[in-house]
């Protein structure tokens, strides 16, 4: 009875994250799957010019492959929520790596485009959307003080890794062929398992330290001072603290939590980033191509996507620090405002590149504003909507997004 008494009245307390220890390591896994989630849509862009000429489409035709990949990773948010909250983040991260994998081995062995469509975007998409949003909620848990900051070091997976597998895309094309870099690129998204087994619960932490916590209790019920009348009472009140936690998770416990959209700063999110989003990944998707058709060498083409990952490597960690400043942190949202308003400046301003010199100079600028909006985009939303609600609130602003993302690149195509 002793051993009950701490254990079920002091689990359903929330667990205070720990800014540190294990949560590094869900940061760097973090960081690979935000890198994967966000770059590899951007990534495939190398080999659209060779699959135009082997399926005979057109500009739009492909640029749906990098569309339906992002519209799978926003548009199944909410079904995303729904797993995580029935499942946990784990399983469902363990699944999603396969999938992703699945989907680029598949496309491999595709005659037509709409079978990449179904393979590469679909199947792919699915697999990333998987383990994306539950890696954002693990991060979450494990910071509070310091969560702009590993908000914004895990965003710095997208430009490291955008930088990284434009020019391995475009070294497996000319050695292997398109088909045989999709096979390789679907054995590199196997390490998104890896990633999905270090995001260890941190409810697992709690109950280890629950454990001493007891075995220190029972030592005190041992010694001769503890009395029964002391023991009967603490009993009693374990018991009724064991059936209010019981209670409490049947009644509380929602799949997905639709009393946010009763929160004003939530409904002007959605629409500020469903606007954005309509051409915040036209440059990255389009840019390769137009730069190849303007007469620009093919390796000097790939690289400008490596300008825009390098430039955002420093820009996501440098803004996340700045959004972690006490006297910047009450006031976030202001700068996310001004990081879409330089997003879009930019995008205009990009009619003037007429040659590579302006091509880089604009991948300067878009580069340092992309990176300030992938930095505290979801740092806003959670203080928007708090950290038990993010869950619900990411699923379902990721489905509103993916409308944008649809339309967006093949319209600009």
């Amino acid at each position: 009875m002793g051993r009950r008494d701490p254990e079920e009245g002091q689990l359903p307390a929330p667990v205070k994250p720990p800014d540190g220890g294990w949560g590094w390591i869900v940061l760097f896994g973090c960081f690979v799957i935000t890198g994967f989630s966000y770059a590899f849509p951007k990534a495939v862009s190398v080999y659209f010019k060779e699959l135009m000429k082997d399926f005979h489409v057109g500009y739009s035709d492909t640029a749906w492959i990098s569309s339906i990949m992002l519209a799978m990773l926003y548009g199944t948010g909410p079904v995303c929520s729904i797993m995580v909250n029935q499942f946990g983040c784990r399983p469902v991260m363990l699944i999603g790596g396969l999938l992703a994998s699945a989907g680029m081995i598949l496309a491999s062995f595709t005659t037509n485009i709409i079978e990449l469509y179904l393979t590469a975007g679909v199947l792919t998409g699915l697999g990333m959307a998987l383990n994306f949003q539950p890696s954002l909620i693990m991060l979450g848990t494990y910071f509070d003080k310091r969560r702009p900051l590993a908000n914004g070091l895990a965003a710095a997976g997208s430009p490291v890794f955008l930088s990284s597998l434009s020019p391995l895309g475009q070294v497996l094309l000319e050695k292997f062929g398109w088909r045989g870099g999709f096979l390789i690129m679907g054995g590199l998204l196997l390490n998104c398992c890896t990633c999905g087994a270090v995001m260890r619960p941190l409810d697992m932490g709690m109950k280890r330290k629950m454990e001493k916590v007891q075995d220190k209790y029972e030592a005190k019920e041992m010694l001769p001072i503890g009395g029964k009348s002391e023991e009967g009472i603490s009993t009693t009140d374990g018991t009724k603290k064991a059936k209010k936690a019981k209670k409490k998770p049947k009644k509380g416990k929602k799949l997905l939590d639709f009393s946010i959209f009763s929160n004003r700063g939530f409904i002007i999110y959605t629409i500020s980033k469903f606007i954005l989003v309509l051409g915040l990944f036209v440059p990255p998707i389009l840019l390769v191509n137009y730069a190849k058709d303007t007469g620009v060498p093919d390796t000097e083409a790939a690289f400008l996507l490596s300008i825009i990952g390098f430039i955002d490597i420093f820009a996501r960690p440098a803004c996340g620090m700045v959004a972690g400043l006490k006297w910047v942190r009450p006031h976030v949202a202001y700068l996310f405002s001004f990081a879409m308003l330089f997003n879009g400046l930019t995008d205009i301003c990009s009619a003037r590149a007429s040659n590579y010199t302006g091509l880089v100079i604009f991948c300067v600028f878009f580069g340092i504003s992309y990176g300030m909006v992938g930095a505290l985009q979801f740092e806003v939303l959670m203080a928007i909507v708090g950290s038990q609600k993010f869950s619900s609130a990411i699923g379902l602003v990721l489905l509103i997004e993916a409308f944008a993302v649809l339309i967006g690149p093949p319209s600009a195509g």
